[in-house]
């Protein structure tokens, strides 16, 4: 929560404020299109969600998209959902994703680093090759716009040029990590119906090499839609029967022939998390992905030519599409692929170094990981190209701000992000040209009105609410895939208010502008009518050196009661004994309220994830008030499903 005149962490010095692209776009747009020429970034956000159509039409300038067809005007019909965006334009998302290669041919597009750490470079030419040669075989293949293209694959510059190839003919993008077993990948891939898979024979990870082999034939038979497999000898093994050699079809010097598509034709298929069913098969277009990110790369990373662009992240997870986006503002792109943690705790800062990262994105967790691990980044390893480290996955607890700016650098700047898959983009996040106050988001994104609104819809500033968006992004969701009427949809995100984009997260709107997350809002914790975020739980608890890892329920009990228990995973050696406990209940009661004192401290095995990492608060409520294990939870789109049986036996024992 915000406090009387709190000093800031961090202040951009007014050199660095002048240079941004923000900073330059705002007085471009205030001489072109009547934005504020005055009040900074708060004036330019409020003209970008006042003035809808008049702000994209200035980005898409700005950033020189190329329309082969025009539009007709900005937004066709702008109700949710359904908005319709730059009706009559066609485009292609790979053709603004390569044309650094126009201008910097022999200079970097992508660095690709393993668990070696040696990073290993992919020219723009030589990208723009294999993208033409692949395109070009894709097509012999058969494959039209439209159809499916699969990628079981680590992040590895095959699976940027199978992703850009794809795009390139209009075809569709999805991708799973080769972590996800078969059952998780066929759950994604079977709803969508690929008609060519690219895979590799496995992957190397903590020091392992992990073979997939079996997986791979197992998808293949049960993907009857695939007309070609293509295989990444990764491992080195031969390619299986029927299998087509990736070298062959990336040989070609040829130039790639961009298909123009509709503004709205799909780029690619994302996945919801999925733990309580089949996952939802979100489907985003090439154009909305591509002003989207040009916007959220361009003006609110500050990213261009000279940039290198670090995520961790895997192939399964929306922030590898965000990260290929990198691209798009001719910035060298940095993919890893290995352990977030091998051979040490360091191992992403090693990367950083290496590659001479100036954004570099993480988890929330791994800087909190780092933070116990006594990890100390800028005494061992030279971070002085790093600019900005930024952060997701959860929330960054203040104590990782402060951890951030004490051990990386006091001038760091420091970007807490908080988004979606559905979305594929940041709602707030990351603004170069504003001070950074611990524990807070620095401001919603351009374009995006996001509001925190109470339960009848009346947005509210300096109280917890709903995260809601109150008018239409061009990357959200065209459809969902095999949602033919719309309802599933429809009811993921507007029933709850009419026509406003409902995201399910606790949000506090500062009187400042800045953004506060408190979790979802669908595992909300409700203690006599007070609501209360999870997040601020883990944040409070996580710092005992006694817990690795917590979860906390809160379930209405028919009589009426409130049971709230709290699941924690002790550090090795640590005892959950009487000094522990009272430690545990006076930490919650001191930085947070009585209210939030748990009712009870059970330890656990491990607390379960989905397969990108985030705690399954919902799932475990459900397991706890009696639902069968396989109704409560989709067993595919969990890290550890053994951790699971604990929460049933629990819920047995108190039944």
């Amino acid at each position: 929560m915000s406090i009387v005149n709190p000093q800031p962490l961090w202040q951009p010095d007014p050199e660095r404020s002048a240079q941004a692209q923000v900073t330059r776009f705002q007085a471009w747009a205030a001489e072109r299109h009547g934005a504020p020429a005055e009040g900074g970034y708060p004036a330019l956000h409020r003209w970008s969600v006042d003035e809808l159509d008049t702000f994209w039409k200035a980005v898409t300038e700005w950033f020189d998209v190329r329309f082969s067809t025009p539009y007709a005007r900005v937004l066709g019909d702008r109700s949710m959902p359904g908005a319709e965006w730059f009706p009559g334009a066609t485009l292609n998302y790979a053709e603004h994703a390569l044309r650094a290669a126009a201008t910097r041919p022999d200079e970097p597009a992508l660095l690709h680093v393993d668990e070696t750490h040696d990073p290993r470079p992919v020219t723009w030419t030589e990208l723009r090759r294999q993208v033409g040669s692949l395109a070009a075989e894709l097509r012999a293949l058969g494959v039209r716009p439209g159809d499916r293209v699969s990628g079981y694959l680590p992040n590895i510059p095959q699976a940027v040029v199978a992703l850009l190839a794809t795009a390139a003919v209009g075809g569709v993008w999805t991708s799973c990590a080769p972590d996800f077993g078969a059952r998780s990948v066929l759950d994604r891939f079977q709803q969508v119906e690929p008609v060519v898979l690219f895979t590799v024979d496995g992957y190397r990870y903590g020091g392992k090499e992990h073979d997939r082999r079996e997986t791979v034939a197992e998808l293949r038979r049960e993907l009857p839609t695939l007309r070609a497999v293509v295989h990444i000898p990764l491992l080195g093994t031969e390619a299986p029967e029927g299998a087509l050699e990736w070298s062959a079809l990336t040989a070609a010097d040829v130039e790639p022939v961009f298909e123009q598509v509709p503004f709205e034709h799909p780029l690619w298929v994302l996945y919801s998390s999925g733990t309580t069913g089949l996952p939802k098969a979100i489907v985003q277009s090439q154009g909305g992905i591509l002003v989207e990110h040009l916007k959220q790369l361009g003006l609110h990373c500050d990213l261009g030519p000279e940039d290198r662009f670090f995520w961790y992240t895997s192939t399964g997870w929306m922030m590898w599409n965000f990260l290929v986006s990198g691209l798009l503002t001719g910035t060298t792109v940095v993919l890893y692929d290995g352990s977030p943690g091998y051979p040490d705790t360091g191992a992403q800062w090693r990367v950083a170094e290496r590659t001479g990262a100036t954004l570099y994105g993480t988890s929330a967790a791994y800087v909190m990981a780092c933070r116990k691990a006594g990890v100390h980044p800028s005494r061992d390893f030279d971070l002085s190209r790093v600019r900005c480290v930024a952060t997701t996955g959860s929330p960054l607890p203040p104590d990782g701000f402060r951890w951030l700016h004490d051990e990386v650098g006091d001038d760091l700047w420091i970007a807490s992000v908080s988004g979606g898959t559905d979305v594929c983009s940041c709602f707030a996040g990351a603004v170069p040209t504003l001070p950074v106050h611990i524990g807070e988001l620095q401001a919603p994104g351009l374009g995006t009105d996001l509001q925190s609104w109470d339960p009848d819809g009346r947005p509210v500033v300096e109280e917890v609410g709903e995260l809601v968006v109150t008018n239409p992004m061009p990357s959200m969701p065209v459809r969902f895939w095999n949602d033919p009427d719309g309802s599933r949809y429809h009811d993921s995100y507007f029933d709850t208010y009419p026509g406003v984009w409902r995201h399910g997260d606790w949000i506090t709107v500062t009187s400042r502008g800045s953004v506060v997350i408190h979790g979802r809002s669908d595992s909300t914790l409700n203690r006599q009518g007070v609501r209360m975020g999870s997040a601020d739980i883990y944040e409070a608890v996580e710092r005992l050196p006694e817990i690795k890892e917590s979860l906390v329920i809160g379930i209405e009990q028919p009589d009426g009661g409130y049971w709230m228990p709290l699941f924690v995973h002790l550090a090795p050696g640590a005892v959950l004994d009487d000094a522990l406990l009272d430690r545990i209940k006076r930490t919650i009661r001191e930085q947070l309220s009585p209210r939030h004192v748990p009712d009870e401290v059970i330890e656990v095995p491990g607390i379960p994830h989905t397969l990108t990492g985030k705690r399954i608060e919902v799932p475990v409520k459900r397991l706890l008030q009696g639902t069968a294990l396989e109704k409560a939870v989709n067993p595919g789109s969990i890290d550890n499903l053994e951790l699971l049986h604990f929460y049933e036996d629990l819920a047995r024992k108190r039944a």
